[in-house]
């Protein structure tokens, strides 16, 4: 297995569109990095520059202990699995495994060795003689990741191998790709605009905007400490509510401005009142409570039942905050309540 390293990589289209910009990550020896971010962000272009499918336009790309930015896919040793499985329609499951070590050639023994060692990890053993055609997407999804493993690489490389699976197959592939990458400890660097599959899946999460690396950290860290409004915005379902406000003075006390009502929010650098800001607060952090101090008057817009939560769409003056209850609320639209949400897990963002 190996490190992947980035350092400052840029990838320029002709026309001009700049896809990656100053790029510098770090993938450890073992670990499984999401790339996650809207699309057109850059992440399956970063993961193609890896692959050396793409050819950055400046900086250097290191795999192991070699400087790969001049070599070649082949020569790169990574092995991608795609979207759309890419599975030879005309060969049984045995064969699509066995394809990439006839091109390396390897032996007929070695190749049946490994073949059906991936096989059986991947619990495809008894489906090797049956074609493409005749296999479930999520067993097609197997032999896709297996004829990856039997190249035994020094990383893979995924781009969004869930998206076309139905969401309850996709969780449970889902599991079996981080089973699989705990067991064999290869390097990988996963791509996907599901910010579920990143949180659940990553050692650490990469999130791109517009071909720049905003931040990697752990998901707990990326849900509880962004860096900025945008990833703030983007990790988590549902995401952060995001508001513009300001800091006011009012009777010895810092408040915050939300929408056409203020709260207290305790003490706050004094450079920071009266500067235009972004406030954020997770659903989960704003409660619906009887009348009391402090709280927000509101008017719930949406009510989405979820079972085994409930999530409150509610207006204060032009800022709409989403609230996560638990259980099956009863509120109806237009209803008026009280909001209370924690000073102390409250964001703010410089515009």
């Amino acid at each position: 297995m190996a490190r992947i390293v980035l350092e400052h990589v840029d990838k320029t289209y002709d026309g001009g569109t700049h896809a990656l910009v100053d790029c510098s990550l770090d993938v450890a020896d073992g670990e499984l990095v999401v790339l996650v971010g809207p699309s057109g962000c850059g992440k399956s272009t970063l993961l193609r520059v890896v692959a050396g499918l793409e050819e950055a336009t400046k900086g250097t790309i290191r795999i192991g202990d070699r400087d790969a930015t001049a070599l070649g896919a082949q020569e790169r040793n990574v092995a991608m699995v795609f979207q759309d499985y890419a599975l030879y329609p005309h060969m049984t499951a045995r064969e699509n495994l066995a394809f990439p070590l006839r091109m390396r050639k390897v032996d007929r023994a070695g190749r049946d060795e490994r073949v059906t060692r991936v096989a059986e990890s991947l619990g495809i053993g008894a489906l090797l003689d049956r074609l493409p055609k005749q296999l479930s997407g999520g067993q097609r999804q197997r032999v896709a990741m297996g004829r990856a493993l039997v190249r035994e690489p020094d990383a893979f490389l995924m781009d969004e191998p869930l998206s076309n699976l139905d969401a309850k197959l996709r969780t449970q592939v889902r599991a079996e790709i981080k089973d699989l990458q705990r067991r064999t400890k290869t390097t990988t660097l996963y791509v996907t605009h599901d910010q579920v599959e990143a949180m659940t899946l990553g050692d650490r999460v990469a999130v791109l905007d517009k071909g720049v690396l905003q931040q990697v950290a752990p998901p707990r860290e990326l849900y509880d400490r962004p860096v900025n409004a945008f990833v703030a915005g983007f990790m988590g379902n549902p995401p952060m509510n995001l508001f513009p406000t300001r800091l006011e003075p009012e009777h010895g006390h810092v408040v915050m401005r939300i929408g056409d009502q203020v709260m207290p929010v305790g003490d706050r650098p004094d450079a920071q009142v009266r500067v235009p800001l972004t406030g954020g607060v997770r659903p989960e952090a704003v409660a619906i409570v009887a009348d009391g101090v402090d709280a927000l008057r509101a008017t719930v817009a949406h009510v989405e039942l979820l079972g085994h939560e409930t999530l409150v769409h509610a207006d204060v003056g032009d800022v709409r905050l989403v609230v996560r209850t638990a259980g099956m609320s009863e509120l109806e639209p237009g209803e008026r309540v009280s909001l209370k949400i924690d000073p102390a897990r409250m964001y703010l963002f410089d515009r």
